[in-house]
Protein backbone atom coordinates (compact mmCIF):
# COMPACT_ATOMS: atom_id res chain seq x y z
CA UNK A 1 0.00 0.00 0.00
CA UNK A 2 2.83 2.41 0.83
CA UNK A 3 4.49 1.87 -2.55
CA UNK A 4 1.15 2.33 -4.30
CA UNK A 5 0.52 5.64 -2.54
CA UNK A 6 4.05 6.81 -3.29
CA UNK A 7 3.36 6.40 -7.01
CA UNK A 8 0.18 8.47 -7.00
CA UNK A 9 0.56 11.69 -8.92
CA UNK A 10 0.87 14.82 -6.83
CA UNK A 11 -1.33 17.88 -7.29
CA UNK A 12 0.09 20.87 -5.41
CA UNK A 13 -2.18 23.92 -5.10
CA UNK A 14 -0.58 27.22 -4.07
CA UNK A 15 -3.16 29.89 -3.30
CA UNK A 16 -2.70 33.61 -2.79
CA UNK A 17 -5.71 34.07 -0.52
CA UNK A 18 -5.67 37.85 -0.97
CA UNK A 19 -6.09 37.77 -4.76
CA UNK A 20 -9.21 39.37 -6.11
CA UNK A 21 -9.82 41.27 -2.88
CA UNK A 22 -9.80 38.03 -0.87
CA UNK A 23 -11.97 36.11 -3.31
CA UNK A 24 -9.34 33.40 -3.79
CA UNK A 25 -9.28 32.60 -0.09
CA UNK A 26 -13.05 32.53 0.16
CA UNK A 27 -13.51 29.99 -2.64
CA UNK A 28 -10.49 27.83 -1.78
CA UNK A 29 -12.50 25.28 0.28
CA UNK A 30 -14.82 24.63 -2.68
CA UNK A 31 -11.86 24.36 -5.05
CA UNK A 32 -10.17 21.87 -2.73
CA UNK A 33 -13.35 19.77 -2.43
CA UNK A 34 -13.89 19.64 -6.20
CA UNK A 35 -10.28 18.65 -6.91
CA UNK A 36 -10.45 15.90 -4.29
CA UNK A 37 -13.64 14.53 -5.83
CA UNK A 38 -12.56 14.96 -9.43
CA UNK A 39 -8.99 13.63 -9.08
CA UNK A 40 -9.39 10.57 -6.81
CA UNK A 41 -6.18 9.04 -8.15
CA UNK A 42 -4.09 12.01 -7.03
CA UNK A 43 -2.51 13.11 -3.78
CA UNK A 44 -3.70 16.68 -3.17
CA UNK A 45 -1.51 19.14 -1.29
CA UNK A 46 -2.98 22.63 -0.71
CA UNK A 47 -0.96 25.51 0.73
CA UNK A 48 -1.78 29.19 1.25
CA UNK A 49 1.05 31.63 0.69
CA UNK A 50 1.51 34.65 2.94
CA UNK A 51 3.94 36.57 0.72
CA UNK A 52 5.25 36.82 -2.82
CA UNK A 53 8.53 35.22 -1.73
CA UNK A 54 6.79 32.32 -0.03
CA UNK A 55 4.60 31.68 -3.07
CA UNK A 56 7.69 31.73 -5.30
CA UNK A 57 9.51 29.23 -3.12
CA UNK A 58 6.49 26.93 -2.78
CA UNK A 59 5.79 26.79 -6.52
CA UNK A 60 9.45 26.32 -7.42
CA UNK A 61 9.95 23.52 -4.89
CA UNK A 62 6.85 21.70 -6.15
CA UNK A 63 7.89 22.04 -9.79
CA UNK A 64 11.47 20.91 -9.28
CA UNK A 65 10.36 17.76 -7.46
CA UNK A 66 7.60 16.94 -9.97
CA UNK A 67 7.44 13.72 -11.93
CA UNK A 68 5.54 13.19 -15.16
CA UNK A 69 1.85 13.72 -14.52
CA UNK A 70 2.30 15.90 -11.43
CA UNK A 71 0.47 19.23 -11.39
CA UNK A 72 1.41 22.56 -9.86
CA UNK A 73 -1.76 24.64 -9.61
CA UNK A 74 -1.55 28.33 -8.77
CA UNK A 75 -4.62 30.23 -7.63
CA UNK A 76 -4.63 34.01 -7.86
CA UNK A 77 -4.01 36.73 -10.42
CA UNK A 78 -1.34 37.46 -13.00
CA UNK A 79 1.35 37.63 -10.31
CA UNK A 80 0.65 34.05 -9.28
CA UNK A 81 0.50 32.95 -12.91
CA UNK A 82 3.92 34.57 -13.43
CA UNK A 83 5.36 32.66 -10.46
CA UNK A 84 3.77 29.43 -11.64
CA UNK A 85 5.05 29.57 -15.19
CA UNK A 86 8.54 30.52 -14.03
CA UNK A 87 8.52 27.57 -11.62
CA UNK A 88 7.22 25.02 -14.13
CA UNK A 89 9.06 26.06 -17.29
CA UNK A 90 11.44 23.34 -18.41
CA UNK A 91 10.40 20.87 -15.67
CA UNK A 92 8.24 17.75 -15.58
CA UNK A 93 5.45 19.73 -13.91
CA UNK A 94 2.25 20.66 -15.69
CA UNK A 95 0.91 24.08 -14.71
CA UNK A 96 -2.72 24.53 -13.74
CA UNK A 97 -4.21 27.98 -13.29
CA UNK A 98 -7.25 29.01 -11.26
CA UNK A 99 -7.66 32.69 -12.23
CA UNK A 100 -8.94 34.46 -9.13
CA UNK A 101 -7.33 37.88 -9.54
CA UNK A 102 -8.34 41.02 -11.38
CA UNK A 103 -6.36 40.72 -14.62
CA UNK A 104 -5.82 37.05 -15.51
CA UNK A 105 -4.33 38.02 -18.87
CA UNK A 106 -1.96 35.07 -19.29
CA UNK A 107 -4.69 32.59 -18.41
CA UNK A 108 -7.03 34.01 -21.03
CA UNK A 109 -4.25 34.22 -23.56
CA UNK A 110 -3.48 30.49 -23.48
CA UNK A 111 -7.09 29.29 -23.38
CA UNK A 112 -8.00 28.92 -19.71
CA UNK A 113 -11.58 29.80 -18.75
CA UNK A 114 -12.03 33.05 -16.86
CA UNK A 115 -14.40 31.62 -14.28
CA UNK A 116 -13.04 29.81 -11.24
CA UNK A 117 -15.51 26.93 -11.56
CA UNK A 118 -14.72 26.42 -15.25
CA UNK A 119 -10.97 26.58 -14.63
CA UNK A 120 -11.21 23.94 -11.90
CA UNK A 121 -13.25 21.70 -14.20
CA UNK A 122 -10.51 22.08 -16.83
CA UNK A 123 -7.98 20.82 -14.27
CA UNK A 124 -10.20 17.85 -13.48
CA UNK A 125 -10.49 16.95 -17.18
CA UNK A 126 -6.75 17.43 -17.67
CA UNK A 127 -6.40 18.59 -21.29
CA UNK A 128 -2.93 20.05 -21.75
CA UNK A 129 -1.26 22.37 -24.23
CA UNK A 130 2.41 23.03 -24.86
CA UNK A 131 3.03 26.78 -25.17
CA UNK A 132 5.92 29.14 -25.74
CA UNK A 133 7.27 31.62 -23.22
CA UNK A 134 9.35 34.76 -23.54
CA UNK A 135 12.76 34.44 -21.90
CA UNK A 136 13.92 37.82 -20.59
CA UNK A 137 17.49 38.68 -19.59
CA UNK A 138 18.54 42.06 -18.19
CA UNK A 139 20.99 43.45 -15.60
CA UNK A 140 18.59 42.47 -12.82
CA UNK A 141 18.28 38.78 -13.71
CA UNK A 142 16.46 36.45 -16.05
CA UNK A 143 12.83 35.46 -16.11
CA UNK A 144 10.13 33.83 -18.16
CA UNK A 145 7.17 35.96 -19.17
CA UNK A 146 3.92 34.43 -20.36
CA UNK A 147 2.00 37.44 -21.65
CA UNK A 148 3.66 40.78 -22.47
CA UNK A 149 6.97 42.54 -21.80
CA UNK A 150 6.25 46.29 -21.52
CA UNK A 151 8.80 49.08 -21.62
CA UNK A 152 7.32 52.52 -22.32
CA UNK A 153 4.06 54.28 -21.58
CA UNK A 154 2.47 50.89 -20.92
CA UNK A 155 5.15 50.00 -18.36
CA UNK A 156 4.65 53.29 -16.52
CA UNK A 157 0.91 52.72 -16.37
CA UNK A 158 1.48 49.16 -15.15
CA UNK A 159 3.85 50.29 -12.38
CA UNK A 160 1.50 53.05 -11.24
CA UNK A 161 -1.46 50.64 -11.25
CA UNK A 162 0.47 48.26 -8.99
CA UNK A 163 1.12 51.11 -6.57
CA UNK A 164 -2.45 52.34 -6.06
CA UNK A 165 -4.29 51.23 -2.93
CA UNK A 166 -7.82 51.13 -4.34
CA UNK A 167 -8.31 48.15 -6.68
CA UNK A 168 -10.89 48.51 -9.43
CA UNK A 169 -9.87 45.53 -11.52
CA UNK A 170 -9.38 46.33 -15.21
CA UNK A 171 -10.77 49.81 -14.55
CA UNK A 172 -7.66 50.60 -12.49
CA UNK A 173 -5.50 50.26 -15.58
CA UNK A 174 -7.77 52.46 -17.67
CA UNK A 175 -7.93 55.15 -14.99
CA UNK A 176 -4.15 55.22 -14.52
CA UNK A 177 -3.63 55.21 -18.31
CA UNK A 178 -5.52 58.49 -18.54
CA UNK A 179 -3.74 59.97 -15.53
CA UNK A 180 -0.24 59.08 -16.74
CA UNK A 181 -0.91 60.42 -20.22
CA UNK A 182 -0.98 64.00 -18.95
CA UNK A 183 2.77 63.98 -18.24
CA UNK A 184 4.06 61.45 -20.75
CA UNK A 185 6.46 62.26 -23.59
CA UNK A 186 7.73 59.94 -26.35
CA UNK A 187 10.82 57.89 -25.52
CA UNK A 188 13.94 57.13 -27.53
CA UNK A 189 14.31 53.40 -28.16
CA UNK A 190 17.31 51.44 -29.38
CA UNK A 191 16.06 48.12 -30.67
CA UNK A 192 17.70 45.06 -32.19
CA UNK A 193 15.12 42.85 -33.86
CA UNK A 194 16.53 39.52 -35.10
CA UNK A 195 19.90 41.22 -35.57
CA UNK A 196 18.58 44.38 -37.25
CA UNK A 197 19.36 47.55 -35.29
CA UNK A 198 17.13 50.59 -35.30
CA UNK A 199 16.61 53.74 -33.24
CA UNK A 200 13.24 55.43 -33.00
CA UNK A 201 11.01 57.61 -30.91
CA UNK A 202 7.96 55.79 -29.65
CA UNK A 203 5.23 55.84 -27.05
CA UNK A 204 5.70 52.16 -26.31
CA UNK A 205 7.24 48.93 -27.54
CA UNK A 206 5.46 45.81 -26.29
CA UNK A 207 6.95 42.34 -26.84
CA UNK A 208 4.20 39.75 -26.61
CA UNK A 209 3.90 35.99 -26.35
CA UNK A 210 0.16 36.10 -25.74
CA UNK A 211 -1.53 39.31 -26.79
CA UNK A 212 -3.36 40.50 -23.65
CA UNK A 213 -2.31 42.84 -20.87
CA UNK A 214 -3.81 45.45 -18.56
CA UNK A 215 -6.88 43.38 -17.77
CA UNK A 216 -7.94 42.61 -21.33
CA UNK A 217 -6.21 45.12 -23.62
CA UNK A 218 -5.33 43.41 -26.92
CA UNK A 219 -1.88 44.89 -27.46
CA UNK A 220 -0.94 42.14 -29.96
CA UNK A 221 -4.26 40.90 -31.40
CA UNK A 222 -2.75 38.18 -33.59
CA UNK A 223 -0.29 36.75 -31.07
CA UNK A 224 -0.18 32.94 -30.93
CA UNK A 225 1.58 31.44 -27.88
CA UNK A 226 2.52 28.31 -29.82
CA UNK A 227 3.95 29.71 -33.06
CA UNK A 228 7.59 30.04 -31.96
CA UNK A 229 7.58 33.82 -32.51
CA UNK A 230 7.37 37.02 -30.49
CA UNK A 231 4.82 39.63 -31.57
CA UNK A 232 6.15 43.18 -31.24
CA UNK A 233 3.81 46.17 -31.17
CA UNK A 234 5.30 49.63 -31.65
CA UNK A 235 3.22 52.75 -31.15
CA UNK A 236 5.41 55.41 -32.70
CA UNK A 237 5.87 58.99 -31.60
CA UNK A 238 2.46 60.61 -31.43
CA UNK A 239 0.62 63.40 -29.68
CA UNK A 240 -1.13 62.83 -26.37
CA UNK A 241 -4.40 63.41 -28.20
CA UNK A 242 -3.61 60.63 -30.66
CA UNK A 243 -2.78 58.20 -27.86
CA UNK A 244 -5.94 59.22 -26.02
CA UNK A 245 -7.98 58.36 -29.12
CA UNK A 246 -6.22 55.01 -29.48
CA UNK A 247 -6.69 53.89 -25.86
CA UNK A 248 -10.32 52.69 -26.12
CA UNK A 249 -9.56 50.59 -29.22
CA UNK A 250 -6.82 48.71 -27.34
CA UNK A 251 -9.62 46.54 -25.92
CA UNK A 252 -10.80 45.49 -29.37
CA UNK A 253 -7.40 45.45 -31.07
CA UNK A 254 -8.58 47.89 -33.74
CA UNK A 255 -5.85 50.37 -32.81
CA UNK A 256 -3.44 48.39 -35.02
CA UNK A 257 -5.08 49.97 -38.10
CA UNK A 258 -3.67 53.38 -37.20
CA UNK A 259 -0.56 54.49 -39.18
CA UNK A 260 1.25 55.18 -35.90
CA UNK A 261 1.24 51.46 -35.10
CA UNK A 262 3.85 49.02 -36.43
CA UNK A 263 3.61 45.25 -35.94
CA UNK A 264 6.67 42.98 -36.14
CA UNK A 265 7.45 39.33 -35.52
CA UNK A 266 10.82 38.01 -34.39
CA UNK A 267 12.56 35.37 -32.32
CA UNK A 268 14.97 37.70 -30.56
CA UNK A 269 14.60 41.33 -29.49
CA UNK A 270 16.85 43.63 -27.48
CA UNK A 271 15.21 46.70 -25.94
CA UNK A 272 17.33 49.63 -24.77
CA UNK A 273 16.91 53.36 -24.31
CA UNK A 274 17.24 56.17 -21.82
CA UNK A 275 14.84 56.17 -18.88
CA UNK A 276 13.31 52.80 -19.72
CA UNK A 277 12.43 49.94 -17.39
CA UNK A 278 10.54 46.74 -18.11
CA UNK A 279 7.44 45.04 -16.76
CA UNK A 280 6.45 41.46 -17.48
CA UNK A 281 3.12 39.80 -16.67
CA UNK A 282 2.38 42.88 -14.56
CA UNK A 283 5.55 42.47 -12.46
CA UNK A 284 8.46 44.92 -12.46
CA UNK A 285 11.54 43.18 -13.86
CA UNK A 286 14.12 45.97 -13.74
CA UNK A 287 16.25 47.96 -16.10
CA UNK A 288 17.31 47.86 -19.74
CA UNK A 289 19.04 46.68 -21.82
CA UNK A 290 16.69 43.72 -21.86
CA UNK A 291 16.96 40.82 -24.26
CA UNK A 292 13.77 38.91 -25.01
CA UNK A 293 13.90 35.63 -26.90
CA UNK A 294 11.25 33.06 -27.61
CA UNK A 295 11.42 29.79 -25.69
CA UNK A 296 9.39 27.43 -27.88
CA UNK A 297 7.22 24.91 -26.07
CA UNK A 298 8.76 25.77 -22.70
CA UNK A 299 5.59 25.20 -20.67
CA UNK A 300 2.93 22.52 -20.42
CA UNK A 301 -0.31 24.02 -19.17
CA UNK A 302 -3.83 22.76 -18.59
CA UNK A 303 -6.45 24.40 -20.83
CA UNK A 304 -10.16 24.02 -21.45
Amino acid sequence: MTNELAKRRLVTVVCNARSGGGRAGRVLPKVRARLMAGLPDAQLHVVVSNSFEEARDLTRTAALSARGGDLVVVMGGDGMAHLGLNACAGTEATLGLVPAGTGNDFARGVGIPGGIHEAVEAIVHGRTRQVDLSHVMNPDGQYYVGAVVSSGYDARVNRATNDIRIRLGALSYGYIALRELANFSPLTYRLTVDGQERELRAMLVAVANTGLFGGGMRIAPDADPADGLLDITVIKEASRGKLLRLLPSLYSGNFVKDPAVELLRARHVTVDGDGLFIMGDGEELGQVPATVEIAPGALRVIVA
